[in-house]
This record gives structure tokens, sequence and C-alpha cells, in this order.
């Protein structure tokens, strides 16, 4: 019996995590699964309400780790995983992700010599003020198994000297969770509960210490939505960071009254609200590879972006952090001056398929 621990740490890891957590119950005669959330979001509108979503069952472990500078939390999830490890002896961590709970258990895993598998390897925004990039770049050094979602991953691992034998295209495991769960999508009652029309408001997320963590640049950023809030209904679901910081700043009164406010959303419903955008303006990661895979316009207020297919292939633009750019090309989206876009290569919901397929000849279970 092989037993392998995956670790979570925020919700992007939960949308990753589960469909591998669906291939590997197949194996539950072979494989033991252990999972070990490590508390890095502890909301429960951050957590709680993702794990009944996504049907992953609860975590087997919760470090509990959470709060702090980067050092302290990455530090802290270091000294608790290890525990983990030496009450399991595992024969393979599987991490997911950039976040600081990927690095800190692939690097505590690796130190006792257990073998690390990166899901979502080779991604680079070749931005180092990014902690995330930090993350991705020595997770990938010191993994065994590097399971990559698009081709820039390919050339970034090649590029860096990464062994070619370690290195496995398999697709993307968030749309293996966003494929499976489309029927459950479509029957949300999101729209009608908030009450919108399907293709008839914009969607915002914004989060990043970058565009939130500045007064000015957050003073500007609620004045652009409040321009497009006089052409279109609004959606904003409210980060914690970002609600804190809207609350200090004195904003969170300044928000047109077109704009409707939420909590953070569970998986289901914020995947209907995705789905029935006209259009999703964000600085987050995965939304980038979601709305491309469901066909929907996409503007990213970031100088760069790790997942450069969503651009290259997908609806996504990446437009900057200048906000006259971001109102100029919304406006054309609005306009119906749309872009054209294609799913990438292998996002066909089988990835975490792949994975385990590997796995199991590499382990032999």
């Amino acid at each position: 019996m092989k037993k392998i621990i995956s670790v979570v740490g925020a919700r992007p890891n939960f949308i990753k995590i589960a469909p591998v957590n669906k291939v590997l119950k197949t194996y539950s005669s072979r494989v033991k699964h252990i999972i070990c959330h490590t508390g890095q979001h502890f909301d429960e509108k951050m957590s709680k309400v993702f794990f009944e979503d996504l049907e992953l069952p609860k975590p087997d472990y919760n470090l509990e780790v959470h709060g702090g500078s980067h050092a302290e939390q990455t530090a802290k999830i270091m000294v608790e995983f290890e525990k983990v490890l030496l009450e399991e002896k595992p024969d393979l961590v599987i991490v997911v992700g950039d976040v600081n709970s990927t690095l800190a258990c692939s690097i505590t895993a690796s130190k006792l010599h257990i073998k690390v598998a990166h899901i979502e390897a080779g991604l680079r925004s070749f931005d180092r003020e990014m902690p995330e990039e930090i993350n991705r770049i020595l997770t990938d050094v010191i993994s065994d198994f590097l399971f990559v979602t698009e081709d820039s991953g390919l050339e970034n691992l090649d590029h860096e000297g990464i062994d070619k034998s370690k290195v496995h295209f398999v697709g993307n495991v968030m749309i293996d969770s966003l494929y499976h769960y489309l029927p459950k999508i479509e029957k949300s009652n999101i729209l009608k509960e908030l009450k919108l029309t399907s293709k008839d408001y914009i969607l915002f997320t914004f989060h990043r210490p970058r565009n939130v963590d500045s007064k000015i640049y957050l003073t500007e950023l609620v004045d652009s939505i409040n321009q497009l809030a006089r052409r279109s209904t609004c959606v904003f679901p409210v980060h914690p960071r970002t609600a804190n910081k809207l609350q200090e700043f004195g904003l969170n009164t300044k928000l047109h009254s077109n704009i409707i406010i939420t909590e953070p959303i569970g998986y289901i419903d914020f995947m209907c609200l995705v789905k029935s955008a006209r259009l999703i303006i964000t600085d987050s990661g995965g939304i980038q590879e979601e709305s491309t895979y469901l066909g929907v316009q996409c503007i990213t207020v970031r100088d760069n972006t790790e997942r450069p297919v969503t651009v290259k292939v997908g609806t996504n633009q990446l437009i900057g952090r200048k906000l006259s750019k971001v109102i100029n090309a919304a406006n054309k989206i609005l306009d119906n001056d749309l872009k054209k876009g294609n799913i990438p290569e292998l996002w066909d919901g089988k990835a975490a398929e792949r994975i385990i397929d590997i796995l199991s000849k590499k382990l032999d279970f």
C-alpha cells in the first residue's frame, strides 16, 4: 500500500486537488490518500465552502497556520508539516500551484528524502517581486515530478535546466474541476439571488497586494470600477484582504450603487458568475484560465502573467495596471469588440487521470 499526501493551503489548491482525489479513489485498494490542509485560508467562505462544493473529504490534518509574514507562515508550516511526514512516512507529497504552503511542504518533504510532485509546474511571470514567483521557481527545482499545464511551462523548465525526464505535459487540473462540475454550475441560483441577467454584467475580483494595499492605487481602482458601473451592472465579490483595505482607506462607502458587493462566494456559485459574465476584470491567476476555457472576455490588471497561453490562445487580455487602458479595453468589449479565443491543448478534463497514470507507473501502484 502506497501512501500519498496532498497539500492544500488556499482556495485554488482545493480546486486543483479535487480531481486528483477523485482519481485516487479508484486506487483505494493500493493507495492511501491523505489530505493535509495547512490552514493558509482559514476564513469559512475561503475554505469550508470550497471543500463542500468540490466534494473533498474533511482533511486528515489541519495545521491551522495562518497570518503572519511570508517568512513566519512558511516557517510555521514547515515545522508542523514535518511532524505529519515523520508520523505518516509517505511515499510521495503532492503540492499544487504557488502559495507559501506549496514551497514550505515541498522543501520539508525533500529534506526528508520524500519524493515531491508539483502540479502546475513551470509557470513564470518573470517578476520576482511576486512571492508566488519565488515559490514556483524553488518548488520546481526540488520536485521529482513536474506536471505542466501549458507550452510555456515546458519552455521555462527547459531554459532552467530541469531534467526533461521529470517533466510531463498533462493539461490543467483546474479545468478538470470546471469540466466535471459544469452541470452543477449551470443549475446554480446565484444569478437569481443577485438579480442578474446572464451576459449583462461585469465581474470584478482584486486581491493582489500591488493592487489593493496602496491607498492611491485602490482609490483609482474604485474610481475606475465606478466609471464602468455607469455603463453596466457590476458584481464585486470582495476578498478579505481587499475588504480590509477598502475599510481602512474609507473607500467601502465610495462604490457606485450599480455595483453589487458580496462576500467571497463558493466554487459552484462563483463559476456560474464567471460563466455568465459579459466581461471579467481581475488580477487573479486561475480566473484567466477558467474564463479562457469558458470563452468569456477577461481583462487582467497586471503587468505580467504566468499563464501566457490565456492571452496567446484564449480570451484573456493582459492590459497592465494603467487604469485608463483598462477602462478603454473594457469599453471596447462592452461595444462588442471581442477577443476571439480557443481552448488550449489538453484542457479536456482529463489532466488528473494523466497525472495519476504517470505516478502509478513511476511509483508502482
